[in-house]
């Protein structure tokens, strides 16, 4: 049995910044994957970031430079820093552990509004 355990999201003004975690529980492989989707109201739940256990990491076009992925092994959490947000970035982020199957978080909702 995988838990994941989503914090951090909430409600930020244009330009703020949010900073997302997302801890893993239950049977861990040593070798996987997390990462951070994101579904906006009437859209498809799109991938943000991802990042392996070796640290190497994906980024969607619309969030590079912007947005940091980071995790920590010891503690099978990832982490993701969320710098200039803009109204666009307003959506539910789930968080996902990749070990042969896909694990979902439930979903933290991050809204950026004046």
């Amino acid at each position: 049995q995988v838990q994941l355990m989503e914090s951090g999201g909430g409600l930020v003004q244009p330009g703020g910044s949010l900073n997302l975690s997302c801890a893993a529980s239950g049977s861990i492989f040593s070798t996987n994957a997390m990462g951070w989707y994101r579904q906006a109201p009437g859209k498809q739940r799109e991938l943000v970031a991802a990042i392996t256990n070796g640290g190497m990491t994906n980024y969607a076009d619309s969030v590079k430079g912007r947005f940091t992925i980071s995790r920590d092994n010891t503690k099978n959490t990832v982490f993701l820093q969320m710098n200039s947000l803009q109204p666009e970035d307003t959506a539910v982020y789930y968080c996902l552990l990749l070990q042969g199957h896909y694990y979902w978080g439930q979903g933290t909702q991050v809204t950026v509004s004046s």
